[in-house]
């Protein structure tokens, strides 16, 4: 089950909210290869980062899963936010250059389906950034921000999975060293907790940061599948037609 995204919304206008906002980014800057012109999606909540990443791109869409809700983006102009299911994106094969996923892998209900169809939608030299909680650190451990909801992750389980879906994974990065405290005394801290844990204590950092490029030289097998969803008309009242057909 995904994050609700009024939850979402509420964390990252809080202080704690900013200041994971920006640890998180400093760790996104040395993975995130300058693609010109690239079209870029986020899927899950990336709001915060698409804002500071995707300015040079030619074209950039915020995707969140229909589980956890939208909110319009960016403020001005058309919006570029569309509900989807993160196993079927509206998207033709080969048509994006980059895909940045956060608050989206953890939760995902078959972490290999969807990742597949990251891999269908990427361009041949396409790649992936995913943002997952680390296993072993404290912010997965407490349930008062975001990265304590899902499915955290080791460095060793993501490359697993990642190999396993088809993609290489390149370099890592982390990121939320300081404890997710609201108390102004800790975050106060929080610029060099974040310094001494990049040097002495990178395991224990609060997310993994990783890039992964497409793999081509092993197919994935194609087979037809069934879709899993089913649309119910929210505006029609179950059982509506049939009791009116027994009144009568």
């Amino acid at each position: 089950m995904y994050a609700d995204i009024v939850d979402l919304r509420a964390f990252y206008s809080s202080l704690l909210g900013r200041l994971a906002e920006k640890s998180i980014a400093a760790a996104m800057e040395p993975v995130w290869a300058a693609v010109p012109n690239e079209r870029l999606v986020g899927l899950g909540y990336a709001l915060p980062w698409l804002e500071r990443f995707g300015t040079d791109a030619e074209r950039v869409f915020a995707f969140m899963p229909a589980t956890q809700g939208a909110v319009n983006w960016p403020p001005q102009g058309p919006s570029a936010t569309a509900l989807v299911f993160d196993e079927e994106l509206p998207l033709p094969d080969s048509s994006i250059d980059r895909i940045l996923m956060v608050h989206a892998l953890e939760h995902s209900e078959d972490p290999h389906e969807t990742l597949k169809e990251m891999w269908r939608v990427l361009a041949p030299n396409g790649r992936l950034v995913v943002v997952v909680p680390n296993r072993r650190g404290v912010w997965a451990r407490l349930e008062h921000t975001p990265f304590g909801t899902g499915r955290p992750y080791s460095r060793g389980q993501l490359i697993k999975t990642l190999r396993e879906s088809n993609f290489t994974p390149g370099p890592f990065s982390e990121a939320l060293f300081f404890p997710p405290s609201h108390r102004r005394a800790v975050l106060r801290l929080h610029h060099y907790l974040e310094r001494a844990g990049r040097r002495f204590w990178p395991m224990f950092s609060g997310v993994i940061v990783v890039e992964a490029q497409k793999r081509l030289y092993q197919g994935i097998p194609v087979s037809r599948r069934a879709s899993r969803r089913v649309f119910v008309p929210v505006l029609s009242p179950q059982g509506a037609g049939r009791s009116s057909l027994t009144d009568r």
